[in-house]
């Protein structure tokens, strides 16, 4: 039991003390909301397609895809979108409607995700995290953008949701690493080293950017806040990771199944409420409260899985 639980704290704490290290350095004045926003920013249009970029690019996808893994990621996520949308059918206010949609079913899987996957089992687990995002990131994208349109009355054409998904800086950098794989192109060594340089700023600099993020006035007592963030850390990796397990996954493939499941609402879900319409006030709460919260969930879950001979 010791043991299981000196391993989840292993995994969690040291992405836990960069978030709050973030939390510190901005209440010491050291960063600010500016600095958090630009490196976002940076992460998510540079840093990360890099990142993503070498890692699929250097996956053998014969060897290396676990497809029925995947397809039960992508399902548990569809299916969590189609069941949220009906729940919040319920919502009085039209415009919570969405925010709590998106903070339910959109995982921070690059950052966070990515980071405890990275913790949980080494740097070759890079690999298969990051084949993760590359299945996931286009329905994500696509159910996001068509719930807030459909919840702010409105009707998205193909060419709006198109241009959302194929703008997006990690679907651009996962194409061309797929293209590159499944080519056998030969990137040149200049080109993988300086990816490799910015690759490695990703998970330090997201993880400190995700904790100058968290605004404390957000959290308020709030049922869709807590349901919505129960469904993200809870419900949704619990039924992957038992589904995971009747398919007869263990180890590394079903610890990184749950901890890409278990990861909080992504950040990126607050600009988009925002630029479509809604209740952007509920999906900031939904998002620092499911990053902090998930410190203590992801704990509890690895805890689990070890403890179980799982992982």
């Amino acid at each position: 039991m010791f043991e299981s639980l000196a391993y989840a704290l292993d995994v969690t704490l040291p992405i836990s003390i960069i978030i709050l290290l973030g939390v510190l350095l901005k209440r010491m004045g050291w960063i600010n909301e500016n600095f958090a926003e630009v490196g976002a920013k940076l992460v998510f249009n540079l840093t990360l397609p890099c990142l993503l970029f070498i890692n699929v690019s250097a996956t053998h996808l014969s060897k290396d895809f676990p497809l029925l893994l995947f397809f039960i990621a992508g399902g548990v996520v569809v299916l969590s979108f189609i069941a949220f949308h009906f729940l919040a059918l319920v919502i009085p206010n039209r415009n919570a409607r969405g925010a709590f949609v998106q903070g339910a079913c959109r995982g921070n899987l690059a950052i966070v995700g990515l980071a405890l996957s990275v913790s949980a089992f080494g740097d070759h687990a890079v690999g298969l995290a990051s084949m993760f995002l590359a299945v996931l990131v286009l329905p994500v994208n696509i159910f996001s953008i068509l719930t807030l349109y459909y919840h702010q009355a409105q009707t998205p054409s193909f060419r709006t949701v198109g241009l959302n998904v194929l703008s997006n800086p990690l679907a651009i950098a996962i194409v061309l690493a797929l293209l590159v794989t499944v080519m056998s192109i030969s990137v040149p060594k200049l080109i993988l080293d300086t990816g490799n340089y910015l690759a490695r700023m990703t998970l330090p600099l997201a993880l400190i950017c995700v904790g100058a993020s968290i605004r404390w006035h957000e959290f308020r007592a709030s049922r869709l806040l807590y349901i919505a963030i129960g469904g993200k850390l809870v419900v949704l990796p619990i039924i992957a990771t038992l589904l995971g397990f009747f398919f007869g996954f263990r180890g590394e493939q079903l610890g990184v199944l749950y901890i890409m499941m278990a990861a909080p609402t992504a950040a990126a879900a607050y600009p988009m409420v925002r630029s479509i319409g809604g209740d952007y006030h509920l999906a900031a709460a939904i998002i620092a409260g499911s990053t902090l919260l998930s410190m203590f969930t992801s704990t509890l879950g690895l805890f689990g899985l070890r403890y179980l001979g799982w992982v």
